[in-house]
């Protein structure tokens, strides 16, 4: 007896399957043959993939500056995982672990190299804020919590360091057993260039479409050369779209050469959850079926690579045995406007509507999907 049987679920190369849960994990996928407790019938019309992975937000309810609730970014959008982007350092990081407890929607964090972690705009201004040792220790005690480092090198946040907190930051890196390692850039000083020359495998630039000067770009359009060479280093690129680091036109160059990203997330957090221009995972999702990238490739970047580029074992994969996280969605075909970070809109035709999420075998209707009759 299986604890939950989806039936008839389309997949993103438009199969239809069955999908069977039982502890907290995938039992079984195809033609299901059985009986479970609860069963729902997709009836071939609703969408199923791996459960969603927001890579980057901010849900520190406590931040002084990028705050939100979990569960308002996660499960009530269709996102069964989140992963907090420096929000908290050490300082604060075991009270964030105690409240992600109570949430629904699963926590992990990406810990800031500086001590408070965003407590004001330029936290690696000042080195001595930098402290590797309370990381280990942090990463020692929480190690199923703290997937990965954060350190933003941008000049607001450095201030006249340039990139001597990345250098610190690569240093914490391989003291804490080569965790991946978030890099968040934007305006210059320090150029892209030398951030990217210090960037090894596995390491990932987060708002990698932002429309500043300091972008991946060239002016005449081309991919800057620094940055080819640390992804062929095995360099990863991630949206992190936010108030301010995303550009349409940026996105639309790099993709047409197949510079495509490994991960899309939201850097959200109430405001721009609230206000826009981010609103949801959904709905960064789907400004990039306007900038040409297809259904699964989106997919992809919110689940298989999201989870693989974080090192989160049996999740991101419709697999038997991985982690029975879900999330049940519909694609519908509607002009609407997008908006980016830059002002400039787009007449996007179609947008990804999120009618549940499944987390660890337990089913959370979002509100869409309570209009669909696909409630609790």
């Amino acid at each position: 007896m299986y604890d939950l049987i989806i039936r008839a679920a389309r997949l993103c190369d438009e199969q239809v399957v069955d999908i069977a849960l039982q502890d907290g994990r995938i039992a079984a996928i195809g033609n299901v043959q059985g009986k479970a407790w609860h069963e729902r019938d997709m009836a071939g019309r609703y969408y199923v993939s791996a459960g969603w992975i927001d890579s980057h937000v901010h849900c520190y309810p406590k931040s002084p500056i990028y705050h939100d609730e979990a569960d308002a970014i996660g499960v009530a959008h269709g996102v069964t995982t989140v992963v907090d982007a420096g929000s908290t350092g050490a300082e604060h990081i075991d009270d964030f672990y105690q409240l992600t407890r109570a949430a629904q929607t699963q926590v992990y964090a990406l810990i800031n190299i500086a001590r408070t972690g965003i407590v004001t705009q330029n936290e690696l201004a000042d080195m001595t804020q930098i402290d590797g040792e309370a990381v280990q220790q942090a990463v020692a005690r929480l190690p199923d919590f703290i997937v990965g480092l954060k350190a933003r090198i941008s000049s607001s946040v450095v201030g006249q360091n340039g990139v001597q907190p990345l250098i610190k930051a690569k240093a914490i890196q391989q003291e804490s057993g080569g965790l991946p390692l978030m890099v968040h850039i934007g305006n210059n000083p320090p150029n892209l260039d030398q951030i990217a020359d210090l960037l090894t495998t596995g390491d990932i630039i987060t708002h990698c479409f932002n429309g500043k000067p300091n972008r991946i770009l060239t002016p005449q359009g081309e991919l800057k050369a620094a940055v080819k060479h640390a992804i062929a280093r095995g360099v990863k690129l991630d949206v992190g779209h936010g108030s301010a680091s995303f550009s349409f036109e940026v996105a639309r160059v790099a993709i047409a050469q197949g510079i495509l990203p490994d991960t899309i997330s939201s850097d959200i957090y109430c405001r721009n959850r609230l206000s826009g221009p981010v609103h949801s995972l959904a709905h960064v999702m789907s400004k990039f079926f306007s900038v040409g990238m297809t259904l699964p490739q989106v997919i992809d970047c919110v689940t298989v690579n999201a989870a693989a580029g974080l090192r989160l074992l049996r999740k991101g994969q419709l697999k038997i045995g991985y982690d029975a996280d879900l999330t049940v969605f519909s694609v519908k075909e509607e002009t609407r406007p997008f908006i980016d970070s830059e002002g400039e809109q787009v007449a996007g035709e179609k947008h990804l509507v999120p009618l549940a999420a499944v987390v660890a075998g337990t089913w959370f209707a979002t509100k869409e999907g309570i209009a669909h009759e696909l409630g609790i």
